[in-house]
């Protein structure tokens, strides 16, 4: 420690090295006037910094949100329809539905961020309602930011009392940083989470230097593993904040204990104490995401980590995340950070500066694993690329904190002199140094400026214009949903539109979440898979209305609706079509118990593999081929059975040659097995149940639905595994039954009669298990 403190006093790292540089002049003793003004100032000067703060922290809010309302005429909105999910789960949660998207539509992991929506419902609560939730996010952003200023300044006072000052000019002088910060997103929340966190390891960090008692330790560590969780729970990206803080912490505590030996074992406590609220955090989320939605993962990472996709290939998916990777660090430096190469690259020139001093580095150090901790785990998210970057923000706002100390450092009059300094005099190259430290220092904040102002500008507008696009196409098209008193809306992008008709709606994306139901892995799967999804919800449930992109979404809206309006958006920056279609939804091609079009007279149903229903597949084990294979398709065609109705069924595609699996019921007595396929051309199908071929299933070929059947061999086990593979070309598997019993064909005419009557047919038949 002592030779810590010397290195220090000699760079004039902690605000040392100034007073170091001064002592000839200090040394006597000062008069009893200057000594009251030293310790006026020495008072004050914190509050002083958290003014000046403030005002850049304002100065910046004023001139996005103003820029706003310009185009909004004085109305609040915000330039992200994601911001109002955000709005979404906080009304719910004021209205006593938390965690819900909308009320009623039951649990859902959805939001990300945990914690941020319940700060905005005690806005909510407190009168922020409707549009106005968003002048609440706005004041929670400002203090937000505030608050991570003045964390950062506790690093940069390493440097020098002064040097914290520049750090309000740094950190919101790059446009794109200050969009995020003020669009009512969480990443103003999460910057003074990790504030939070951060100042509270600082504080172990020092008593541990100060050789504080293991009772203060074991406080204060398990205040940072609070306040971690807390972190954790606004940006669940945050485990690597907290693990690189808790290793700070335990490094900290090992070297004022006297090093490994010494120091081991209260540094391994100060790890799990900093670790452990973080981790039952993660624990608590997984268990909850798994008891109410059947997923551990949250809905958020199952629609946008390629991870996920089923499709992919390992190879592909390794690609995909090195150009999200060279994506996030390319976009920042080459496009964000200024508006032409290569003077972007100054920021981080400037962050590696705090590395160089022994004051800063272990700062520069535990700043640098977050940054890079960060960008590795943001680059397995698909929408990186989105939202202007703003996931990339966080590790984007370090990154200037470190930028801000390395100016500092440069300018410092003390860093880096020569030794000779402590003599009460400095050398003639030592003087030079520094100013050539200086000269630089100002030339490369003189450059970025020049090439930052462009971008602020671009970032001012794009931020208005962007709120003025949401509040005509989102906002408009709920508000006309809400006078319409609809039911249920279905949305392909959760957001203002739910909010504004404060109706109830269901996300075909699944980030909204209705129930048990994996409206996120469907998406992932196809379009298919999610309308299996809304096959099994009661149809007095269903939405009466989509409000849909209609080039988003294939022929969803030429099947299952009838054009009502649209709201269109002029000037678009930011909206994911031109005009957001409103449609009446007609979903009679659905049924909740599907029935065999050749079912025979007294068969019943054994067993049933709805295939692309990822529910009836789990109940199955049902597996396809894959990667690159078992892709969703969907069919509306005309029934063979009930004339003038359309019957929808979805399934996967299996290429000739490979296979698919499931686990179905046997029969008792004997029985068939009956498959339901959409083929134009003849497809022959392999059956097998282990080693043992069952036989064929044979499809002759035709444009409409083609049902075939092999009957099943007695003595067979309870619960059959099943492989089908196809002969030649491919198959779309859309449906399998398992049947026994019959005693021949039922006439159509009767079945018509029994359908159309609700008797026998499908009131007696047994919904099978999986359905």
């Amino acid at each position: 420690m002592a030779q810590d403190a010397s290195a220090e006093a000699e760079e004039g790292g902690a605000g040392e090295g100034e007073a170091g540089e001064g002592s000839a002049r200090v040394s006597a003793p000062p008069s009893e006037r200057s000594g009251r003004l030293v310790d006026t100032l020495a008072r004050f000067e914190p509050a002083l910094y958290a003014l000046w703060s403030g005002a850049c922290v304002l100065y910046a809010a004023v001139a996005f949100y103003g820029a706003m309302h310009r185009q909004t005429g004085g109305v609040w909105s915000a330039p992200l329809d994601d911001v109002f999910i955000h709005f979404d789960y906080a009304r719910a949660a004021a209205r006593g539905y938390p965690f819900q998207w909308t009320e009623g539509n039951g649990f859902s992991s959805g939001n990300t961020s945990i914690a941020y929506p319940f700060v905005l419902a005690l806005g909510y609560l407190i009168g922020f309602r409707g549009l106005l939730l968003m002048e609440w996010a706005a004041l929670v952003a400002c203090m937000s930011v505030l608050g991570f200023l003045l964390v950062g300044g506790r690093i940069l006072d390493r440097v020098g009392f002064w040097a914290k000052y520049l750090l309000p000019g740094v950190v919101l002088a790059v446009g794109a940083l200050d969009w995020s910060l003020f669009s009512g997103m969480e990443n103003a929340f999460h910057l003074a989470t990790w504030a939070l966190a951060t100042g509270a390891t600082l504080n172990l960090v020092e008593a541990a230097e100060r050789l504080e008692s293991p009772r203060v330790l074991r406080a204060l560590g398990w205040r940072a593993g609070v306040a971690g969780a807390l972190l954790y729970a606004t940006r669940p990206e945050s485990v690597v904040c907290i693990a690189t803080l808790g290793m700070f912490a335990a490094l900290a505590v090992m070297r004022a204990r006297g090093g490994l030996r010494a120091g081991g074992r209260a540094a391994g406590a100060t790890l799990l104490r900093v670790g452990i609220p973080g981790a039952l955090a993660v624990v608590a989320q997984s268990i909850a995401n798994r008891a109410f939605t059947g997923e551990w993962s949250a809905n958020g990472a199952i629609a946008k980590l390629a991870l996920n996709n089923p499709y992919m290939t390992a190879t592909e998916k390794w690609d995909t995340y090195l150009f999200l990777l060279k994506y996030v660090i390319v976009r920042n430096t080459e496009h964000h950070f200024a508006d032409a190469q290569p003077w972007g690259w100054i920021i981080p020139m400037l962050a590696l500066v705090p590395l160089a001093s022994r004051a800063t580095r272990r700062f520069a150090l535990l700043l640098w694993a977050q940054i890079v901790g960060w960008l590795l785990l943001v680059a397995l998210n698909g929408q990186v690329r989105w939202q202007n970057e703003r996931y990339t923000m966080p590790a984007v706002a370090w990154l200037l904190v470190l930028a801000a100390a390395g100016i500092a450092l440069l300018v410092s009059r003390s860093w880096g002199a020569a030794r000779e300094a402590s003599a009460r005099r400095e050398g003639k190259a030592a003087r030079i140094f520094w100013g050539v430290r200086v000269a630089l220092g100002v030339a490369l904040c003189a450059a970025l400026w020049v090439h930052q102002l462009p971008r602020m500008r671009d970032q001012i507008w794009f931020f208005a214009r962007a709120s003025r696009n949401i509040r005509d196409q989102h906002l408009v098209a709920g508000s006309i949903l809400k006078e319409m008193n609809v039911r249920r809306i279905l949305v392909g992008d959760a957001g203002a539109l739910i909010y504004a008709a404060d109706r109830p709606g269901l996300d075909l994306i699944g980030l909204g979440g209705y129930h048990d139901l994996p409206f996120a892995r469907a998406g992932v799967h196809g379009l298919g898979a999610s309308l299996e999804l809304v096959e099994r919800i009661p149809p007095a449930d269903r939405p009466d209305v989509m409000a849909i992109y209609p080039t988003w979404w294939g022929n969803l809206p030429a099947i299952f609706g009838k054009r009502l309006l649209g709201v269109p958006v002029v000037g678009n920056v930011i909206c994911g079509g031109a005009e957001k279609v409103i449609y009446r939804a007609d979903w009679s091609p659905l049924e909740q118990v599907a029935l065999p079009f050749d079912l025979r007279r007294g068969e019943q149903i054994v067993d049933e593999l709805d295939v692309a229903d990822l529910l009836s597949e789990r109940a199955h084990g049902y597996q396809h081929p894959h990667p690159q294979a078992g892709f969703v398709v969907f069919s509306v065609l005309p029934e063979p059975v009930v004339p003038g109705e359309d019957r929808f069924d979805a399934g996967r595609v299996i290429p000739g040659g490979l296979s698919e699996s499931v686990r179905l019921r046997a029969p008792k007595g004997k029985g068939r097995l009956l498959a339901r396929t959409v083929s134009a051309h003849p497809v022959t199908v392999e059956v097998r149940a282990d080693a043992q071929v069952l036989g064929t299933l044979q499809f002759p070929g035709r444009s409409g639905w083609s049902e075939a059947s092999l009957d099943l061999p007695p003595g067979l086990p309870e619960t059959m595994a099943l492989t089908l593979t196809p002969n030649g070309g491919e198959w779309a598997d859309h449906h399998l039954w398992v049947l026994e019993g019959g005693d021949g064909e039922a006439p159509a005419r009767e079945r018509v009669r029994d359908e159309r009557d609700g008797e026998p047919r499908r009131g007696s038949v047994e919904a099978p298990p999986g359905r």
